[in-house]
């Protein structure tokens, strides 16, 4: 007998926990959704009066949230997935009725401004029971609608199958929230790496932004620093030049295009200062050809002063007079005279060699002459009268080779 006894206290121990064993993972599933916490709307009413005033207090205002909530989940009430939960506080009520009736016909007041304001059925309440006193502390004299009403009231006042009902659709909804939540985070961290790429990109452009701004504030000083050399060199080369162009004190002087006439041309010129020179040239020639029929003849002594210009004083500018005398019998009359005359000149001097220059150069200005005319019969030259005559232009050219003696 006792053997029995032991064994049945077996076989309940082994029945409990098996019972355990499936009731622990349907209490740990039930614990992992929450319904959501639903929202009081509060509506006062006169004390001792069951009429539901709407503009008493903020019954406006609470009816209007109320009715806008209820519009929005309106097919979740239709499809029995949500309830709307009236308890009704009455702390006193009048001759006529008593507290408990009352409540009930505050109930119904608030019930039925729903049903006509938010287009919604009867059965979309669960109605709680009628309680005589106050809600909280203070508030007498209400009706508290709750929206969406919690489980358990469901449960209690409609029924376990309106119950599961509400409850399969938390699930659903909390299942959906969480595949919601990890499609979100999934978003969220997608838009992370995007900002985090962009950031990085953004970098790497401002990397290479600022790179290529080094690189042209190098490349521009280093275009200022050759310049700086390029004029330090040309600097230093002009006045190599220039020195050079001034290291004569004496030099010997000879117009080309004079000695390409037959009409030989010297001349010396002294260094006064690096902008200063004084240069004298002497021209000398005589020829006759056929039987002394013809003539040119010729002596001039051209002195000048010249004022150099420019960094390298290579230009000048300057004057130049000239005096001499002349036989020119090119054609059956001659003329021999005496000519003087002044001219502004200016020139430019080309380094050819380390002591040769030519000396590229015009003037202009006015040759006086006084001339007499003659004429050549059998031998005899016959005088044929006196002219004067003043030219005025171009007089002098020249392409001088200068030599620097020292």
């Amino acid at each position: 007998m006792e053997l029995y006894a032991m064994i049945k206290r077996i076989k309940q121990i082994g029945l409990s926990l098996l019972l355990s064993l499936i009731v622990l993972p349907l209490a740990a599933q039930e614990s992992r959704w929450q319904e959501p916490a639903d929202t009081a709307y509060i509506f006062s009413f006169l004390a001792n009066k069951d009429m539901f005033y709407v503009p008493f207090g903020q019954n406006q205002a609470e009816l209007n949230r109320l009715c806008e909530l209820l519009q929005a989940n309106i097919d979740h009430l239709r499809a029995g997935r949500m309830y709307i939960c009236v308890s009704s506080y009455a702390a006193s009520g009048n001759a006529q009725t008593n507290p408990q009736r009352m409540a009930y016909l505050r109930n119904n007041r608030v019930k039925s401004e729903l049903i006509l304001r938010a287009g919604i059925t009867e059965q979309m309440f669960v109605t709680d029971r009628c309680i005589s006193g106050a809600y909280g502390d203070s508030l007498r004299n209400v009706v508290v609608v709750a929206f969406p009403a919690d489980v358990a009231k469901i449960e209690r006042i409609a029924g376990t199958k309106a119950a599961e009902a509400v409850r399969a659709y938390y699930r659903e909804t909390e299942r959906r929230q969480q595949g919601g939540d990890a499609h979100q985070r999934k978003q969220q961290a997608e838009a992370a790496r995007q900002i985090a790429d962009k950031e990085q990109a953004q970098r790497e452009a401002n990397e290479q932004t600022q790179r290529k701004a080094e690189e042209e504030t190098q490349r521009k000083a280093e275009e200022e620093r050759n310049r700086r050399e390029a004029e330090e060199q040309t600097r230093q080369t002009d006045e190599a030049a220039a020195r050079n162009a001034t290291s004569h004190t004496l030099a010997l002087r000879a117009n080309l295009l004079r000695w390409a006439t037959l009409t030989p041309d010297l001349g010396v010129e002294w260094r006064i200062s690096r902008d200063w020179s004084v240069a004298v040239d002497a021209t000398w020639t005589s020829w006759s050809w056929d039987n002394s029929k013809r003539r040119y003849a010729l002596w001039e002594i051209s002195p000048a002063i010249h004022y150099y210009i420019g960094k390298q004083k290579r230009g000048y500018a300057g004057a130049i007079f000239h005096i001499g005398q002349f036989n020119y019998k090119l054609s059956d009359t001659g003329k021999q005279g005496d000519l003087q005359g002044g001219d502004i000149v200016g020139g430019y001097r080309l380094p050819i060699g380390k002591c040769l220059m030519l000396d590229f150069n015009l003037g202009f200005g006015c040759t006086h002459a006084d001339y007499e005319k003659y004429t050549i019969i059998e031998g005899v030259r016959v005088r044929q009268g006196d002219e004067e005559t003043n030219y005025w232009g171009i007089d002098k050219a020249g392409v001088t080779l200068v030599w620097k003696l020292f």
